[in-house]
């Protein structure tokens, strides 16, 4: 609420409005995305998107100065500025006041470098550093574009939506937190991706094409209660008829490594293009980031789904609810895991043909299969004033 109660003090801040003559055939554009994978990957669909269908189009990202997009987003040869920007902090109040500053010093540069690129539209993917850039944008007198990955809106695309040219969302669930005359339900655009990507083979990866394959997928942002639950568990999958890939994130893995497992788990830090692999997997065992569900939906994997509840908003169990109220996947919750829990519920799923069934079926119903192109035409349209 602090969050959003700062942006609005901004948003009603008399500011001077520029009129903007676009200039030239390519579509220049600023986007804006940070903070997590689950915005930035979004936030580079949609760049590869625009440039597949306008290869000569020019892109200025605006990022932070000390989250993961720094080092992401350079080595896309996509160029590249930062700015100083923190969350707002509900535990130490105090160090809020260096947040106001950042904020304001944030908004003179955006203001600065949006007007020396001087895009056609600036796009906002997620994260609090879309705040300053947007609003900036707005007060220029830009058009504005942002997409929303959770059913959950975070604060920062709350407060940028009462300024926002046009809205994106991913969840039609989250149609109701925004103006309804300016949203449109796209889905989220790492769907497409993982459509397009060529599967895997279970060889590569030392596993047996003709075993049922269980994907755990948890990242690095867990909890260590998460971490002895799982390694716990992983003893327990001894001589069943399946095999286990547990990927645990690079910077859990050499502690995990450290560990004894059974011969049907393999153990992984990182897969890249993690897509391939999934297209070969019979269940998966998940958090529930808005990305992870848009390419779980698009591939129509059956999947036991378990929030982080330590994420903002829990935004993570109303993502995994948008999927158990379709009957697409099911939930448990880290406050529930006990005990040999979790592996009964695979093994009542991985031989329940009926409930897959089910459960592709209705994916394949909340499916967006060509989201990354429902977002080019939007913002096509938009640039083109329709």
């Amino acid at each position: 609420m602090l969050w959003f109660s700062f942006f609005y003090i901004f948003y009603r801040l008399n500011a001077y409005n520029y009129d903007i003559i676009i200039v030239g055939d390519n579509v220049r554009v600023v986007i804006s995305a940070g903070g997590s994978g689950g915005h930035i990957y979004p936030a580079l669909s949609i760049i590869n998107k625009i440039k597949e269908n306008e290869p000569n189009s020019e892109f200025l990202y605006i990022g932070t100065h000390n989250r993961m997009e720094k080092d992401i987003i350079p080595k896309y040869d996509i160029p590249f500025e930062t700015i100083e920007i923190y969350g707002f902090n509900r535990k130490r109040i105090f160090k809020n006041f260096k947040t106001l500053r950042c904020f304001l010093k944030s908004i003179k540069k955006c203001k600065r470098l949006i007007k020396d690129f001087n895009p056609d539209v600036v796009i906002g993917v997620g994260g609090y550093v879309t705040g300053p850039v947007l609003y900036s944008a707005h007060k220029l007198g830009y058009k504005t574009f942002i997409h929303e990955q959770n059913s959950l809106p975070g604060k920062a695309n709350k407060f940028i939506s009462n300024f926002a040219s046009k809205i994106a969302i991913s969840f039609k669930s989250s149609s109701k937190y925004f103006d309804e005359s300016k949203t449109v339900f796209t889905g989220n655009p790492c769907s497409e991706n993982a459509v397009n990507t060529k599967p895997a083979t279970l060889k590569e990866f030392g596993l047996d094409e003709n075993k049922k394959t269980v994907l755990f997928v948890m990242g690095s942002l867990g909890s260590s209660k998460m971490n002895d639950f799982l390694l716990k568990t992983m003893s327990l999958f001894n001589n069943k008829d399946y095999q286990i890939v547990f990927v645990t994130g690079s910077s859990l893995y050499d502690e995990v490594s450290k560990n004894k497992f059974p011969e049907n788990v393999h153990v992984f830090p990182y897969i890249e293009n993690l897509a391939r692999l999934m297209k070969k997997v019979d269940i998966m065992v998940t958090r529930a980031g808005a990305s992870t569900l848009s390419e779980i939906i698009a591939l129509e994997i059956p999947s036991i789904l378990i929030p982080s509840p330590y994420v903002a908003d829990n935004h993570q169990y109303k993502n995994a609810m948008d999927l158990i109220n379709n009957d697409a996947a099911l939930l448990l919750e880290e406050k529930d895991l006990k005990g040999d829990i979790l592996v009964r519920e695979i093994d009542g799923l991985i031989t329940d043909d009926k409930k897959i069934k089910t459960f592709k079926a209705n994916l394949k119903t909340m499916n967006v299969s060509d989201s990354a192109t429902k977002i080019y035409n939007e913002l096509r349209k938009l640039v083109d004033g329709k």
